[in-house]
């Protein structure tokens, strides 16, 4: 009787334990599967969030909000004035803060040729901004604030660690004021794009940009905002989209590292001092301008930059190049128009000694050429 009663205590004991794990594990699969807690309690970058509707619950497990949350209050609406009204809106960030200033990096293009600048703020404060340098052709100016104004500074992540299909997302206001604080979320679409844009007042594409592709919306007044990845870091600068009624989804970002290596001297309003060759130049394309300057070309010859004139002790005129000659490569990269040739050609400094490929009389020619300062 003894050793059944034992049995008995025993297998009632295994059944309990056994019992015991069973519903553990069906509370903790439940826990998991469709509650946030754990996520609460481990800190989980998925960053679960619980939205409260009419007594409803919804579990949303892959909110931007975290990552929002760390670059909001940094973000402003750039405001330019002529005459005192409103001329245009653009936006940008606040990426740096000293002893008395925030500095704030936007497009030139957003505040160009402006004598006033305001900056709003998350919380709805205008405030003066100061412009200390610009550039046209690196499309970058920096702002500065008072120091109070300040309400939160960027984290500045880098492009470079990004892969296609990584997630991102801007802030700024598009259309203006009415829509500041615009969130649009996407992908990274495309790195190391080389897209022809204006400089100036120009209308022709006279300028290559490598930018970083993504497919977030962007629209006017995007322009200086920032590109961030999912852990709320500025990984590029809105700048431009294509528009055309065949196109959607595509936007461009100056990337974050080529920003950030010329923002010194943009601090300090030095002008930036691109390297020339001291000529004057045509598309191979341009054929009426061509005829006008009494230049024939091959008709083989379909892509470089045309000489038309050399200046006076230029580093061109010290060289073997002379009018008429079809610059096609400069070192080892290929030249198919003006904006590839100035693109290439600001990779240098002013100093530096290059290798010219042209073309004269239908036969490449190279030459050696030490690359002269911009007198602006």
């Amino acid at each position: 009787m003894t050793k059944n009663k034992s049995s008995k205590e025993s297998f009632k004991l295994i059944f309990l334990v056994v019992f015991s794990f069973v519903i553990g594990g069906v509370v903790m699969f439940a826990l998991l599967k469709w509650t946030p807690i754990i996520n609460d309690v481990l800190g989980s970058s998925n960053n679960n969030t619980v939205i409260t509707k009419n007594k409803t619950q919804v579990y949303e497990k892959t909110s931007l909000k975290a990552a929002i949350d760390k670059i909001y209050d940094a973000v402003v609406v750039v405001r330019v004035y002529e005459n005192d009204e409103v001329s245009s809106t653009g936006s940008g960030f606040i990426y740096k803060v000293d002893n008395k200033y925030g500095y704030i990096l936007t497009n030139q293009h957003v505040v160009s040729d402006s004598k006033k600048i305001k900056v709003i703020t998350t919380t709805d404060e205008e405030v003066e901004a100061e412009t200390l340098g610009s550039d046209e052709y690196l499309d970058l100016a920096v702002l500065k604030i008072d120091k109070d104004k300040v309400k939160m500074v960027a984290n500045i992540g880098k492009s470079e660690d990004m892969s296609l299909g990584d997630s991102i997302f801007t802030i700024g206001a598009p259309m203006g004021y009415d829509y500041r604080g615009s969130v649009t979320s996407g992908v990274l679409s495309g790195k190391d794009r080389m897209v022809s844009v204006s400089v100036g007042n120009s209308s022709n594409n006279d300028w290559v940009m490598r930018v970083l592709q993504i497919d977030a919306s962007i629209n006017p007044g995007n322009s200086g905002g920032p590109l961030l990845n999912i852990n709320g870091e500025v990984i590029g600068i809105c700048s431009m989209k294509l528009v055309d009624s065949q196109i959607e989804g595509m936007g461009f970002a100056i990337p974050i590292e080529y920003a950030m290596s010329h923002v010194e001297s943009l601090e300090k309003g030095e002008k930036i001092e691109w390297p020339v060759l001291g000529i004057s130049m045509l598309n191979t394309t341009d054929t009426m301008n061509l005829y006008r300057n009494q230049i024939m070309l091959d008709k083989n010859v379909t892509e470089g930059v045309v000489i038309v004139d050399l200046e006076k002790d230029s580093a061109a005129q010290k060289s073997d190049l002379e009018k008429g000659d079809v610059i096609i490569k400069l070192n080892d990269a290929k030249v198919k128009d003006i904006a590839y040739l100035r693109y290439e050609l600001y990779q240098y400094q002013a100093g530096d000694t290059i290798e010219i490929t042209y073309i004269r009389n239908g036969k490449e020619h190279k030459t050696k050429v030490t690359l002269g300062k911009s007198s602006s």
